[in-house]
């Protein structure tokens, strides 16, 4: 258990592959305009890394390390062909609205650094869990900046949960900012870096109050006593 802790607590703080790896910022900072699509695409992802990973680590031994890349590509390509398919076929609109962000998941170089770094080193339970728990690292930091560009934005959360479910979600919409006109630049690309960028502080600055108190009663305990 303790292994599957240590892989749990990597993917989601200490490599987090959005804001410490900073792996796969074009759908990260394209499609987070509203938490719904942020979590949609994570979710996504998270799927496919863990059964990325758990077809390969069963066959690493038997894949030739000349064409260990392109036979690992080929097995990520039919698991994100799937979940597009499925997504398409439940959820057309917000099939829409991720677009081409879904089939790029392919060359997400999160999928294949897990598939290559892990799964090909490892059996296959811990692997699943590490894709799975990477996956969900990034979703979080998807939801956490897509809430931050669609609340400054447009004053809301949760828009779009109609493409996700149906018509009768729509209901379940929050305005938070009452008449609120909007704030462009939250929704377009540079929100994106600003928003990313103060997640990326705030991971920081989280770290930097965690270790400090040692660090100073390290020092302190170091001073020469008079």
């Amino acid at each position: 258990m303790s292994q599957y802790s240590e892989i749990a607590h990597n993917a989601v703080w200490k490599q987090n592959p959005g804001v410490v790896q900073l792996l796969g910022l074009c759908p990260t900072l394209a499609v987070t305009t509203s938490v719904v699509n942020g979590v949609s695409l994570g979710l996504a992802t998270a799927l496919v890394m863990a059964a990325a990973n758990g077809a390969v680590s069963p066959v690493r031994k038997f894949v030739p390390d000349e064409i260990r890349v392109p036979v690992f590509i080929l097995v990520i390509a039919a698991l994100v062909t799937m979940i597009d398919l499925t997504i398409h076929g439940f959820a057309e609109p917000l099939h829409k609205v991720l677009g081409i962000f879904i089939p790029l998941i392919v060359v997400n170089c999160i999928v294949l650094a897990r598939v290559e770094s892990f799964a090909a080193k490892n059996e296959p339970a811990p692997a699943i869990w590490d894709g799975f728990m990477m996956g969900i690292g990034l979703t979080i930091v998807l939801a956490l900046l897509g809430g931050m560009r669609e609340l400054v934005g447009k004053g809301t959360l949760f828009s779009g949960l109609d493409l996700a479910f149906g018509p009768e979600f729509k209901a379940y919409i929050l305005t938070v900012i009452p008449d609120y006109h909007g704030f462009l630049l939250a929704i377009l690309p540079p929100g994106a870096f600003l928003g990313l960028a103060s997640l990326i502080a705030l991971r920081n600055w989280a770290e930097i109050r965690k270790t400090t108190p040692n660090n100073a009663a390290t020092t302190n305990a170091l001073k020469p006593s008079h």
